[in-house]
């Protein structure tokens, strides 16, 4: 092999090494500004929705899918998300028995989201939520 064949060898090769550096660094990059976007504040819905039925569910919200609790007159709102950590059937709010039920195979989650009765054995996560003007907007906590 020529000494110029060589060269040119080890060059091309320096270079394809660093592609996957290259794209790994350009990717990283355009995630940034989405995965801080989600720790803020983000719109699930009006206060009109929520005091409609006393709870207001948003499966495809910024922030994933979220359960909100409460009226606007109380304030004091409770949300979670809404996916049991059994085998990801949507929970239920059951306002007598003040509970999230699934209602696939029936785990219990009390308030803030802790399992109670299983077979789910996980809490439920938890958003924090406050009211925005007209707006009920969560966050990850």
């Amino acid at each position: 092999m020529k000494r110029r064949d060589f060269i040119n060898w080890v060059g091309l090769g320096g270079i394809a090494s660093s592609l996957p550096i290259a794209i790994a660094a350009c990717s990283s990059q355009t995630k940034t500004p989405s995965s801080s976007a989600s720790k803020d504040w983000q719109t699930v819905g009006t206060l009109a929705e929520l005091d409609k039925a006393g709870q207001l569910l948003v499966e495809n919200s910024p922030v994933g899918p979220v359960l909100v609790v409460g009226t606007s007159k109380a304030g004091n709102l409770i949300a979670v998300n809404p996916t049991c950590t059994h085998k990801g059937c949507t929970v239920a709010w059951k306002a007598a028995a003040k509970k999230f039920i699934c209602p696939c195979h029936k785990s219990e989650f009390s308030v803030d989201g802790k399992a109670q009765k299983g077979p789910a054995d996980k809490p439920l996560s938890n958003y924090a939520a406050k009211i925005e003007g007209n707006s009920i907007v969560v966050k990850q906590t």
